[in-house]
């Protein structure tokens, strides 16, 4: 079966993107590539069961297992040794990456708290964008009850656009709210 997102995509944004920028060729239409979702721990590191709780927490909302991502060298002002815990990551690729932005864009944004839209000043000058949530119960598989503390985590979109002006495009297309 296929992702509804990726329908809309094949259906009605690449023509809408066509259109918008008259491209001659169609693989210069602006595409995903990637989502990654990343996660600071902290002091959770050197507990097992929080780390533990981590992960379960982050492979509930990305449907995929996180790898732990271990510090390069250490810095004595952070009380970081040498390869220890510091992260989580988790990269989302074909059907899981159109499944966890649709969860994005229609579950997860619209129930954070006061939520006008999210900045159109996130892109980075080579048509990714970057969004931190700070807050892990605005998705529908986190209950409240079996959270101990509130975290959050980085969100980035990975794209194929040029600039930042198409990767706005496909991105409003696929129905992100931006402020206006």
């Amino acid at each position: 079966m296929e992702n509804i997102l990726k329908k809309l995509y094949k259906e009605k944004i690449c023509k809408n993107l066509e259109k918008q920028f008259s491209y001659k060729n169609i693989h210069e239409i602006p595409k995903l590539i990637k989502i990654t979702v990343n996660r600071g721990i902290g002091e959770d590191a050197n507990n097992s069961k929080l780390l533990e709780k981590n992960m379960n927490e982050m492979a509930m909302i990305t449907g995929q297992k996180p790898k732990i991502t271990k510090s390069k060298k250490a810095i004595a002002g952070f009380k970081i040794r040498e390869n220890v815990p510091i992260g989580l990551m988790v990269t989302l690729r074909k059907n899981k990456m159109y499944d966890f932005l649709n969860k994005l864009i229609n579950l997860g944004l619209p129930r954070i708290r006061d939520f006008r839209g999210i900045s159109s000043k996130q892109f980075d000058g080579r048509g990714n964008y970057n969004l931190g949530l700070k807050e892990q119960i605005i998705f529908p598989e986190i209950q409240y009850d079996n959270i101990d503390r509130i975290r959050g985590f980085n969100i980035t979109i990975v794209t194929t656009a040029k600039n930042d002006r198409e990767s706005f495009a496909l991105l409003k297309e696929f129905g992100m709210p931006f402020v206006k």
